[in-house]
């Protein structure tokens, strides 16, 4: 019998009629699949049934039908649960009350990263680094991640390193916990075969596998004397290497992390093994930074960087049961943190303090436009180019020698989409002359947006300039002006234009100390300032050096 093909046929029937005699000859289906060749195949098709009974379950109101699906989401989560990291977060958590689950309250924001992590287990990964708020689960995940690893090769050492010796005991004893026979979940359930078979609570040891060398999970903290006592043969596990703010803000203690990082968890690596990072970003230098730069062409690296707000300004991790975050406390920790360290901690958003050309201290702002009409309205726009480059627009009001942001587009969505948006804030703010560098596609933007201006009978001049300047040189050379004349929002006012944010973090983070992977913003305030004086102020001044 040909499997794939009778789950092709059921899928599309299940699809036009869901009824439960249909979705449990899939089910039926699905399990007798995973124990073939085609297993693969088999997990896919055991992934769409359980989203469509998902969907079922929420129309339903039969008590007896609920009932019925809700076995066969149950009998379907656990065939697929021993391939499919997702499906195992569910199912182990099965017997949990709803408030006490750690996964199925979170799984909508977790989804991702259990899929990124499967993708690390089955080798389309090689290296992992994944960036969140405090408090949103990403920890958490990663443990259930290392008993689902572990399961499958208990002779191969997993080694879990964090700056924090309390992290590393409570992984020990919650990794013990989900395992255990007499534990809460059903871990024995998707891996019959495997339990515990020895644990050092000294040595910080669980071995699930009695002929191995190494036991399967071992745990010690950074700079702790790790050689000769551990290895990671399969899994390398890192969490948070940086353990305060104290050591982001010390070139020298970044420096020392790095150097047991490099020294001392990775010398413990053999064969094929894969690496984990999880972190708060303090600094564009810390660990994963650094391994950002050095992976800046691996297809087989992954970086994730989620922030705490999503694309409308809302918490992007308001859980169930009160747990995460609620948009009202996030903006109060917005509030009641400095914005460096909150752009870290909370926006994924590391800012390099020490050589820093704009901190957030020292920029002037303002709570609203003075009275009265502006001398000018003026924009300028840095093109997008290629690859992560955002496309920039700052919309200046100038009144006297005063020039105040207003707006801005920082984006790096599609070209065709930013340049009607572009088109429109001209028009809304009414610009009188803006701008464009004319540089790669910037001539053909500059006339794609003039057309829509021209369309919608607005008034602004569209120019362009093709600019040869060191950008490094201009950036500099541009500061002291920007910081005498240019005023930003209050971040009290900002709210939630999300693209004014992202221009603040970017003009904030850049350094005049090694690479900037996001320059668009400072940049784009020097061109508008080369651009103001060229147009209204004409004079020489002289300016403090500012560095």
């Amino acid at each position: 019998m040909d499997i794939i093909k009778v789950l092709r046929q059921i899928a599309k029937a299940a699809k036009d009629n869901p009824s439960v005699e249909v979705l449990n000859d899939y089910s039926n289906m699905v399990r007798e699949g995973t124990k073939t060749d085609d297993w693969k195949m088999s997990v896919t098709y055991g992934i769409k049934l359980c989203d469509l009974i998902e969907k079922r379950m929420g129309k339903v109101r039969d008590i007896d039908e609920m009932k019925s699906l809700y076995v066969i989401h149950e009998r379907t989560l656990l065939s697929i649960a021993p391939y499919n990291f997702d499906a195992y977060c569910q199912y182990i958590e099965w017997d949990r009350a709803p408030k006490s689950k750690f996964y199925a309250p979170r799984r909508k924001q977790l989804r991702p990263l259990a899929e990124a992590l499967e993708a690390l287990y089955y080798g389309d990964l090689e290296l992992l680094c994944i960036s969140m708020p405090p408090g949103t689960g990403k920890s958490g995940l990663a443990l259930f991640f290392l008993t689902w690893w572990g399961a499958h090769v208990p002779d191969r050492g997993i080694l879990t390193i964090s700056h924090n010796h309390v992290f590393v005991k409570a992984a020990y004893e919650e990794i013990k916990k989900i395992i255990g026979r007499e534990s809460e979940y059903r871990f024995s359930d998707v891996f019959p075969t495997v339990s515990i078979k020895n644990t050092d609570a000294m040595g910080l040891t669980i071995a699930l596998d009695r002929s191995a060398r190494f036991p399967t999970y071992q745990f010690g903290s950074l700079g702790s004397g790790l050689a000769g006592r551990v290895r990671a043969e399969s899994l390398l596990f890192c969490d948070d290497l940086i353990p305060s703010i104290e050591v982001a803000l010390s070139e020298d203690q970044l420096q020392k992390v790095w150097n047991q990082y490099t020294s001392d968890a990775l010398q413990r690596m053999i064969g094929e093994c894969k690496q984990l990072m999880i972190a708060t970003r303090w600094s564009v230098r810390d660990p994963i930074g650094r391994l950002k730069l050095k992976n800046e062409d691996n297809p087989k690296a992954k970086f994730i960087e989620v922030s705490a707000y999503d694309e409308n300004g809302k918490s992007a991790f308001n859980y169930p049961y009160g747990l995460g975050y609620s948009t009202q406390r996030l903006n109060q920790l917005r509030e009641d943190i400095d914005e460096a360290s909150f752009a870290a901690l909370y926006e994924n958003m590391p800012i390099e303090r020490e050589g820093q050309l704009y901190s957030a201290e020292e920029l002037r702002r303002y709570f609203e436009l003075p009275e009265g009409r502006p001398d000018a309205i003026v924009s300028i726009c840095d093109t997008k180019s290629k690859g992560d480059d955002y496309a920039f627009m700052p919309i200046a009001y100038i009144y006297g020698n005063d020039v105040y942001i207003e707006d801005c587009i920082c984006n790096d969505g599609k070209p065709e989409v930013v340049d009607e948006i572009m088109a429109q804030l001209l028009l809304k703010h009414n610009v009188q002359m803006c701008e464009f560098e004319s540089n790669g596609a910037g001539w053909s933007i500059a006339e794609r947006v003039r057309d829509t201006i021209v369309g919608n009978n607005g008034i602004t001049k569209i120019t362009t300039r093709y600019t040869t300047a060191n950008k490094e040189t201009k950036i500099i050379a541009n500061s002291p002006y920007v910081k005498d004349r240019f005023l930003f929002k209050d971040k009290s006012v900002i709210g939630n234009n999300r693209e004014y944010k992202r221009m603040m973090q970017f003009l904030t983070s850049y350094t005049m100390k090694g690479k900037n992977k996001h320059d668009d913003v400072p940049d784009g305030m020097a061109i508008l300032a080369l651009f103001i004086q060229s147009y209204f102020f004409k004079n020489v001044e002289v300016f403090t050096r500012p560095f």
